[in-house]
């Protein structure tokens, strides 16, 4: 990273400055408000911050007075679209050099990389990093933060970071580590939504309702943390064991899912997706592994 040519004495270390007020970000600005930080804000869209001002925020009329009140910014918008409207605005980037960004807005590793470099190459110190938990989680123990980029960074502002709450890990000096994170666990996460929304409408066309379902759903979600370990570790050495569930009896309850919702003319397409992977599997000879071999399928170029 190039050498930070801003003097940091300037700016107490109690202070931060938070960029985008969506409800993320206005739980993260009263987080720090509530460790009794100085605490600067801004949106795009004004209004947002009449809370945040009465608890005794400081309200910067646009984005370049917000970087330079501060040493640490903290940004949380939609996206690196969005982040990049902010901070590569050329006012902005010139406050900004000799400081430090905490991006926590979602994007994909490429995006996070990318930003990374730019700010070396305009001599800002970068952090990425990913929010695991809903906003209310923001400054109780329950919030997760995932965080990569140089470890010295890191470490610099780990107790202003603290302030938010909960775990905070740092994933390593690749900056793209912890957008890698989030993406797969979201990943685990919408895949699982997107089931269980099915398994409703497929209930309730027999007559279930969700509530009769929800308490055997829960059921079938405990068994998962353990299959997530040992699948890991199946993935990871490549053993695949199928001794338990083979994927050819997988595939066949797949099907029972596919037919029964069909009968009912619910969409059956996302299981008819990960049926035909299933099936791929077994045709390749793998029959008596476990479901997870699919993982190596789907990274096949």
């Amino acid at each position: 990273m190039s050498t930070p040519t801003h003097n940091h004495r300037n700016h107490p270390p109690a202070s931060v400055t938070v960029l985008g007020l969506g409800p993320m970000g206005r739980a993260l600005a009263g987080a720090f408000l509530d460790a009794g930080l100085t605490t600067t804000v801004f949106n795009r869209t004004p209004g947002r911050d009449a809370d945040l001002l009465a608890r005794g925020a400081h309200s910067a009329a646009s984005a370049r007075e917000a970087v330079a009140a501060s040493a640490l910014t903290v940004v949380c918008v939609v996206n690196y679209d969005a982040s990049d409207a902010l901070l590569r605005d050329e006012e902005v980037t010139a406050a900004l050099k000799g400081r430090t960004v905490v991006n926590l807005s979602a994007d994909t590793p490429a995006r996070a990389r990318d930003t990374a470099d730019w700010a070396e190459r305009h001599g800002i110190r970068y952090l990425d990093g990913a929010i695991m938990t809903p906003a209310p989680s923001i400054g109780t123990p329950d919030a997760v933060f995932l965080h990569s980029g140089p470890s010295a960074v890191y470490e610099e502002h780990r107790p202003v970071l603290a302030a938010l709450g909960g775990t905070h890990t740092h994933l390593g000096e690749d900056p793209g580590r912890a957008a890698a994170f989030d993406v797969a666990l979201l990943d685990v996460f919408w895949t699982a939504m997107a089931g269980y929304a099915h398994a409703l409408a497929v209930a309730r066309a027999e007559g279930i309702t969700g509530r009769e379902l929800a308490p055997f759903a829960q059921g079938i979600a405990a068994i998962l943390p353990p299959l997530f370990e040992e699948f890991a570790q199946n993935a990871d050495d490549g053993t695949y064991s199928g001794e338990i569930n083979p994927i050819t009896s997988a595939a066949s309850t797949m099907a029972h899912v596919v037919h029964a919702s069909e009968e009912h003319g619910i969409d059956a397409s996302v299981m008819r997706a990960i049926e035909g992977q299933a099936r791929r599997v077994i045709g390749l000879g793998h029959g008596g592994d476990g479901f997870i071999r699919v993982a190596e399928l789907l990274s096949r170029r």
